[in-house]
């Protein structure tokens, strides 16, 4: 039973990097067109959607949003007609970018601050998953520097270094329970960076088209020295050798995406986005612990994930020089295979639908809003290792706002 349960827990940090935890909130304009931004250009946010626009941008930016998610989950487990909600918090994953060249130059550096990785979720300590999971508050910054060069009028590329730096707080309850009743618990907390790479393609095709390809590429985060921390009976304690660390390699997925702008009058853009995601990455998991006991062990977990697309399209109107409103929506497929879902992120194909707008508040400067609303199919599921069985339903609201200084 000890082994079975330090299986399940020392899976969950990297289950919770490779779900639904893409968080894709990198620029308030883009969100309000339903997250596209590859093949279109409109602010300093071009230093995620596509480095190669930058340099074809006809300012300067300085730049910073903050979108605060909401994420709501029910469990309703199999044969019962009991629910089980997560605690309402909130995660705020957070954008900074700043675009710099001369007037009419034929480059412009930039660098960006986003969180393309994250997740808050509480179940709390009583409910039926309490064994697979409590709680977890996930985050991964990236950092990237930019040089984007104009190769012509029409064509422009660029590319980025990105540095991540990621943090994990999990805990989970332990079915070994002391003189009070208490179940025991599992804490894990550790931080890890790792190196990646950002690179794009922009095209002018005609007055009325733009194209752009990128390629995100994969960022393999090493976690060293975090902390494992295990309440149990005293009677128990050295199954469980405190204080103790674990190493764990994340391999967090390559996106490769493809985006078309169209410009059919000068009031009205429209934008399409086609992303595939390369979560196969996560086939074998791998924990070693500098501690182990025939109880707590180094383990290996089958995750056997599958790549997965997301498919966006958005519009924006002008409706005067100073106001631009818009809308957008998508659907994307999971990564996650029948048997793996797993509280954490309770992933399945979504919807999405979002909407914002632009207000110029002065010359230079620039106030952007945006909210999306997201909807994950119902899906019934048995997880294989931890045999928890049952319904999820989650939702997600996330209003958005950003302030643009561009010269």
């Amino acid at each position: 039973m000890k082994n079975l349960l330090l299986l399940l827990w020392l899976a969950l940090p990297i289950c919770a990097f490779s779900q639904g935890f893409q968080v894709n909130l990198e620029g308030e304009k883009q969100i309000g067109m339903g997250h596209t931004g590859t093949g279109t250009l409109q602010d300093g946010a071009s230093v995620f959607f596509n480095p190669g626009a930058v340099a074809m941008l006809p300012e300067n930016y300085v730049q910073a949003g903050i979108s605060p998610l909401v994420f709501e989950s029910d469990f309703n487990p199999s044969g019962t007609s009991a629910q089980y909600h997560t605690a309402n918090k909130i995660a705020p994953p957070f954008t900074f970018y700043g675009t710099w060249g001369p007037k009419s130059s034929w480059w412009k550096v930039g660098f960006g601050i986003y969180t393309p990785f994250g997740g808050l979720a509480d179940w709390g300590n009583t409910w039926e998953g309490r064994y697979v999971l409590e709680s977890l508050d996930l985050k991964a910054i990236y950092f990237q520097p930019t040089l984007s060069i104009k190769l012509n009028k029409y064509i422009s590329i660029g590319g980025g270094f990105v540095y991540n730096s990621g943090s994990v707080d999990l805990t989970q309850a332990i079915a070994l329970t002391n003189s009070n009743g208490q179940d025991g618990q599992a804490e894990l907390t550790g931080t890890g960076h790792g190196y990646g790479w950002n690179a794009g393609v922009y095209i002018k095709a005609s007055d009325r088209v733009t194209i752009g390809i990128t390629h995100r590429s994969q960022v393999t985060t090493t976690i060293n020295g975090g902390d494992a921390v295990f309440t149990v009976p005293v009677s128990l304690e050295s199954s469980f050798p405190q204080p103790n660390t674990f190493k764990s390699t994340i391999p967090l997925p390559a996106t490769n995406s493809i985006g078309i702008g169209y410009y059919p009058t000068k009031k009205w853009m429209l934008a399409l986005d086609v992303n595939y995601i390369g979560w196969n990455v996560y086939k074998v998991l791998e924990f070693d612990y500098s501690k182990t006991t025939p109880a707590l062990q180094n383990t290996v977990s089958q995750r056997n994930y599958q790549n997965a697309a997301t498919f966006r399209a958005g519009a924006q109107y002008k409706a005067s020089k100073t106001l631009a409103l818009r809308f957008g929506g998508g659907y994307a497929t999971t990564a996650v295979q029948d048997g793996y879902v797993t509280p954490e992120a309770p992933d399945a194909n979504r919807v999405f639908v979002t909407g914002g707008l632009g207000y110029a508040l002065l010359k230079h400067l620039d106030l952007d809003l945006s909210f999306e609303y997201e909807h994950l199919m119902s899906r019934t599921q048995t997880n294989i290792q931890s045999q928890l069985s049952g319904t999820f339903q989650t939702n997600v609201y996330i209003p958005g706002i950003s302030l643009a200084y561009h010269w």
